[in-house]
């Protein structure tokens, strides 16, 4: 089982949105943390409402990424996008269906504009990362 079929098997357990978004803050607190000299302008993810920072690594073919914000409902969202996107190759990254994993999580509805805005910013940046070693 992949780690976004184990949270969508997990979200599923919840009956309301208030328990799952505690679901969601829990696995964001289960992140690794970034280390504080890496919280950079470079690292800033742009059209995001609260800081987040994306550092990416290899090891071998996979992309391996280091991410943190200062909102710990991002936390949350961001373990949801490394769910699907860390430690994956370029083309699985750029092949893995967002916008329907999104949906089964039955997310954006349930998010601010400018939270869904941010989560599309993160996929976007990701994305840009996955084409530009593809290219590479």
């Amino acid at each position: 089982m992949t780690a976004t079929d184990e949270i969508l098997d997990d979200l599923g357990f919840f009956d309301d949105w208030e328990e799952r978004y505690k679901y969601i803050i829990d696995l964001g607190k289960d992140l690794a943390s970034m280390p504080e000299h890496l919280h950079t302008t470079e690292r800033l993810v742009k059209g995001c409402q609260s800081n987040v920072w994306i550092e990416v690594g290899s090891e071998g073919d996979k992309l391996c990424f280091i991410v943190d914000s200062d909102a710990i409902i991002v936390r949350g969202l961001l373990a949801l996008v490394m769910a699907a996107f860390n430690n994956k190759a370029s083309a699985e990254i750029l092949a893995f269906d967002i916008d329907g994993y999104f949906q089964q999580l039955d997310l954006e509805q349930h998010l601010s504009p400018t939270r869904g805005n941010g989560l599309r910013a993160i996929v976007a940046k990701i994305k840009a990362i996955a084409s530009a070693t593809v290219a590479a």
